[in-house]
């Protein structure tokens, strides 16, 4: 097993149409105003942005995400990620009801120095704190989407 290597995913149920949340997820710059871990992202053109993150533990995580795929009528957000973390990431949405379900999912090795060497230790600590993130940016885009 690589301890450096993870897969993330979450589920949100969100009480909007797909066609209300998609645009709100395609704006990666905004999520600093709804998601609290996104501190900044600083974009370098149309389709890429180097996005600083800090959640529960006391380091930031930088990354440059890439645009893969972006798919409206699909639902389908897809980033290629390098930096402190390689790998990619992928929001799909799709109607629930009246709202939308978002399944949200990442595959990524530990690139950063410090991290690889806990990666054995720190393993379920990097999971409490993903899902602790993942927890805080659903509150953050439901209070997001209320006020929309």
């Amino acid at each position: 097993m690589d301890w450096t290597h993870y897969r993330f995913r979450a589920r949100w149920s969100l009480p909007a149409p797909p066609a209300v949340v998609y645009p709100v997820l395609e704006r990666a710059e905004d999520y600093p105003r709804w998601w609290p871990q996104v501190r900044e992202v600083e974009r370098i053109d149309d389709t890429a942005g180097v996005i600083h993150i800090r959640a529960s533990l006391p380091y930031v995580l930088t990354f440059t995400a890439r645009e893969v795929r972006r798919d409206p009528a699909a639902g389908v957000l897809e980033i290629a990620m390098t930096g402190d973390l390689v790998g990619s990431a992928r929001w799909t949405l799709t109607p629930d009801g009246s709202g939308t379900l978002a399944r949200y999912e990442q595959e990524v090795d530990l690139n950063r120095p410090l991290l690889r060497r806990f990666a054995v230790p720190g393993r379920p600590v990097f999971r409490i704190n993903h899902a602790l993130m993942m927890r805080a940016g659903r509150r953050g885009l439901l209070a997001h989407l209320d006020a929309v």
